[in-house]
């Protein structure tokens, strides 16, 4: 979404996107979907092609954001692994395409 800042915290927009000042220091919020290089973002941020990071990424996963981690009964979890469903798919073209995945 195109924007230009003619003061701090205000936009200008060419459509009906809504920027605001974020609630911490030098951020900026927008409600609703970001596309980098798309005018078609399916969810909330978007980006196709590179993107750098010069910091962390953060994700739920990452033991970062975890505490009490412990070892667990080996032999408990293969019980639990053979009761899994394992499958195999190939993806539907049409996202593929999108996602640009080449080999389905």
């Amino acid at each position: 979404f195109p924007f230009q800042a003619s003061n701090p915290g205000q936009f200008e927009t060419d459509s009906d996107a809504v920027w605001q000042r974020g609630h911490f220091p030098e951020t900026i919020a927008y409600h609703g979907r970001v596309g980098i290089n798309t005018d078609a973002p399916d969810e909330a941020l978007v980006v196709c092609g590179n993107a750098k990071v010069m910091g962390r990424v953060m994700h739920p996963s990452d033991s970062r954001a975890k505490q009490n981690i412990r070892e667990v009964d080996t032999n408990e979890q293969l019980r639990r692994i053979t009761q899994m469903r394992l499958v195999e798919y190939d993806y539907k073209p049409e996202f593929a395409s999108v996602m640009g995945i080449k080999n389905t």
